[in-house]
């Protein structure tokens, strides 16, 4: 399967804050810290500025929580 780049995300790639907080096992607040700290980028939705999430950033952040990675602080 071929990897599109960060830039070609589409739509469909994307998670909310909530589903991306769930996922991570931590909070709303805790996903706009780590964002407004640059730990962990969101995108912006283009119309109401939402926090939005690429699910692929989400999951590989996620495996490394779990197998003890230094990526979250």
């Amino acid at each position: 399967m071929k990897r599109r780049s960060r830039s070609a995300v589409g739509p469909e790639d994307l998670i909310t804050i909530a589903e991306a907080a769930k996922l991570l096992g931590v909070s709303q607040p805790t996903l706009r810290r780590w964002d407004d700290l640059g730990k962990f980028k969101a995108r912006r939705h283009p119309i109401n500025s939402y926090r939005m999430y690429v699910r692929e950033d989400v999951l590989r952040l996620r495996r490394e929580i779990v197998e003890g990675g230094d990526r979250a602080a």
